[in-house]
């Protein structure tokens, strides 16, 4: 799906959400996610996963602050990505693995991490440089054996945000799917159009709509001056994020 880029976000101290954003103005259509071997987003985006919500439209878009540890950088619309519970397949590999990103917009890259059980084992540093459309790391799981589930970061170089993807793999012997060496075929899919909700405590402001520094909204009873434009998301409400609006 074609989106407004997301721009600019940093965060202290924060766990899912609410969090504390920075954000400047920009557009891009779209990002980036491991497409092989298979990320859960790109498991639900291939219809291999059912019931994944909104994520099966833009497998690309998993983007929040740097510095999370988790599948669904913090975005409540793609929270199924964090749901361990669900029957999510795995791919059989060996130790070294080889891991390829699908990238639908080339964002100067500081570093690339990957983690397994929150320990990092890989990490790659691109200095900046804009990467090509696919990337492609070989990382060692360390001798690790049996189920894992592995979160890939790709951080951003001139933003403070970061794209994550979460991979389940069987290493060694235990079934699952051959790793794909390829990326998968996309297929454009039209998204159906996003409705906007007015926030339940009332006021003027709302979730996806652009706001330019000056602007002013209401929320919970309060007036608020646009301080950084952005365009707003579900959780960046005006208490939540003093980086963008300031009371008056």
């Amino acid at each position: 799906m074609s989106l407004k880029r997301k721009l600019a976000a940093v965060i202290a101290g924060v766990g899912i959400a609410p969090f504390i954003v920075v954000v400047s103005a920009g557009t891009a259509s779209a990002h980036g996610y491991i497409s092989s071997p298979p990320s859960r987003q790109a498991m639900c985006a291939q219809g291999r996963v059912s019931n994944c919500g909104p994520i099966v439209y833009e497998p690309q878009s998993v983007e929040g602050p740097k510095g999370q540890r988790n599948c669904h950088a913090g975005l409540s619309q793609f929270a199924v990505l964090n749901d361990d519970s669900r029957a999510w397949p795995t791919t059989s590999v060996g130790n070294n693995v080889t891991f390829n990103w699908t990238l639908t917009a080339r964002h100067a890259t500081s570093t690339w991490e990957y983690y397994v059980g929150g320990t990092r084992i890989a990490e790659f540093n691109d200095g900046g440089r804009q990467p090509a459309a696919t990337v492609t790391h070989n990382v060692s799981l360390g001798g690790r054996t049996g189920r894992i589930k592995l979160l890939a970061i790709w951080n951003i170089a001139d933003t403070p945000m970061a794209f994550y993807s979460c991979v389940d793999l069987q290493v060694g012997s235990g079934g699952g799917t051959p790793t794909t060496t390829n990326p998968p075929t996309t297929t454009t899919t039209t998204r159906p159009p996003t409705t906007t909700t007015q926030p339940p405590v009332g006021g003027t402001w709302a979730a996806n709509t652009a706001y330019s520094v000056g602007s002013q909204v209401s929320y919970g009873g309060a007036n608020y001056r646009c301080v950084q434009a952005h365009t707003s998301l579900v959780g960046w409400e005006p208490p939540n994020t003093p980086a963008l609006w300031q009371r008056v």
